[in-house]
């Protein structure tokens, strides 16, 4: 091989690309995961549009007494505490809002165009139900249509009706929180549908997800404004060590949060069949 097909040969090597690696792959198909879930109304897919609506109203309230919480750190501490002070004691109660705005906008603007827009029909073989799922209040409805088997989040007093074989079954879903409306059944119900019992850490496991962004406002805000409202002489003293009283303190729940939610998935696992 001459001197010329050598070089042709290294510089053709140094054009090939590697490999993306697959993690790569694994981050995006969990991005896309988010995303969906996200437009998909996130914690309140599955509730009916008038509930999710509900939730919205009482979400507006609790902005609105934590703009008043705001307004009144700006305007009392300030002459005791100082602007530092008061200023770090304000931020903390946007917190509660931001996390309001990121976990129930969603589910709100789904439910404002579900008001408008017309159900559609879903109509498949039943692969299996269940009266339980992750979403408090809500069990959960496998069928196999054209495009695949989907998942639906259903009241239980709509999967009474639902027997344990395998027939076809046509579900009215909302087309944006995917909220069933109503399901029917056709064909003969040979087999009742047997619920076995429920255990206690899928009850603890539905409330997680509720309770955990609660907890982390109500640390922070509680943490930050409990050391703003105590005596310390330095005001940027004061304003550091408040703002990092309630960062710990939000970061230690959700720690502790996300610690018990494994341990709660992992039990759950191995309550599951294996096959």
């Amino acid at each position: 091989m001459g001197k010329k097909q050598v070089r042709q040969v290294r510089q053709q090597m140094r054009r090939v690309q590697p490999k993306a690696p697959a993690a790569s792959n694994t981050q995006g198909a969990s991005r896309k995961q988010r995303e969906r879930f996200v437009q998909a109304g996130g914690m309140l897919q599955g509730y009916s549009p008038d509930f999710v609506m509900r939730i919205g109203y009482i979400s507006v309230g609790i902005a609105v007494v934590c703009l008043l919480a705001i307004a009144a750190c700006l305007l009392f501490l300030p002459p005791i505490y100082g602007w530092p002070d008061a200023v770090v004691a304000a931020i903390v109660w946007l917190l509660p809002i931001a996390l309001l705005a990121s976990f129930v906008g969603p589910g709100v603007r789904l439910a404002m165009r579900d008001r408008k827009a017309e159900p559609r029909l879903v109509q498949g073989q039943l692969v299996g139900a269940s009266s339980v799922s992750t979403s408090l209040g809500l069990g959960m409805m496998m069928v196999q249509t054209r495009g695949g088997v989907e998942q639906y989040l259903v009241p239980p007093s709509r999967l009474k009706q639902v027997p344990g074989n395998q027939v076809n079954v046509v579900l009215t879903v909302t087309p944006n929180l995917r909220h069933v409306k109503s399901v029917g059944v056709m064909g003969q119900r040979m087999v009742g549908r047997v619920e076995p019992p429920v255990p206690p850490v899928m009850r603890r496991l539905q409330l997680l997800p509720v309770l955990t962004p609660a907890a982390l406002a109500l640390g922070a805000v509680v943490g930050d404004d409990a050391v703003a409202l105590s005596p310390i002489a330095q005001p940027l003293l004061h304003a550091t060590v408040a703002a990092l009283v309630g960062a710990v303190l939000a970061l230690g729940i959700y720690g502790v949060s996300f610690l018990l939610q494994r341990r709660m998935m992992t039990q759950v696992q191995a309550m599951l069949p294996k096959t």
